[in-house]
């Protein structure tokens, strides 16, 4: 989601609240303050409570690396468990949540993977907010799609963001909804700065 970049624009996590909407050009606002009664809440952000109790203030970018290192084990763990590649998990949790696991959607998906009520139940998710769930359940839902689209990453992505039932109503290709159209390659692009940075990295 394009709601990542405005993540990482914003001068600190305190009450970083989303808004957004979209004028009459097609061109979509974000704002952390909404001053114009188009907005509507898009992301709820709350702060981390390591920092709200050290009173410690960082920046987007600095929140996210840290919630990055922060649950990195986690998700390369879960990857290699189910035998998946840890940079893709890591390309859409970037994307979907920002690395933030209490990160909540207008729509109800909750937590790093942004999961649906429906898709945690799927996978026997018995409490979304907590990481390890929330991410293997995540990562259940996109190997599966993986099998059922051919590892098209394009269609499974879409798939994730927009359901399986809409690439199937579209005759297998990316719906033509602006909001997907625009997620898939946002983790596409997370997707091939992670694998660079993996072999980047010198082996011993």
């Amino acid at each position: 989601m394009l709601l990542t970049v405005l993540l990482l624009a914003l001068p600190a996590v305190t009450d970083a609240n989303i808004y957004t909407f979209t004028d009459a050009d097609g061109t979509t606002h974000f704002s952390n303050v909404p001053q114009d009664k188009r907005y509507r809440l898009a992301l709820t952000t709350p702060r981390d409570s390591g920092e709200v109790t050290t009173g410690k203030r960082v920046d987007g970018a600095q929140y996210r690396a840290s919630q990055r290192a922060r649950w990195s084990r986690l998700i390369d763990s879960t990857a290699q468990n189910l035998n998946m590649d840890a940079a893709l998990l890591h390309a859409v949790i970037a994307t979907e949540s920002g690395y933030n696991w209490r990160a909540v959607s207008p729509k109800g998906a909750i937590g790093l993977m942004q999961l649906m009520p429906a898709t945690a139940g799927r996978y026997g998710v018995t409490d979304p907010y907590d990481p390890g769930q929330n991410v293997r359940a995540g990562a259940q839902y996109l190997r599966e799609l993986m099998g059922r689209f051919g590892n098209d990453l394009r269609l499974v992505l879409a798939a994730y963001n927009a359901g399986e039932q809409a690439v199937a109503r579209y005759g297998n290709r990316v719906p033509p909804y602006q909001e997907t159209m625009q997620y898939v390659p946002r983790v596409l692009g997370h997707y091939a700065r992670n694998q660079q940075q993996s072999r980047a990295v010198p082996e011993y």
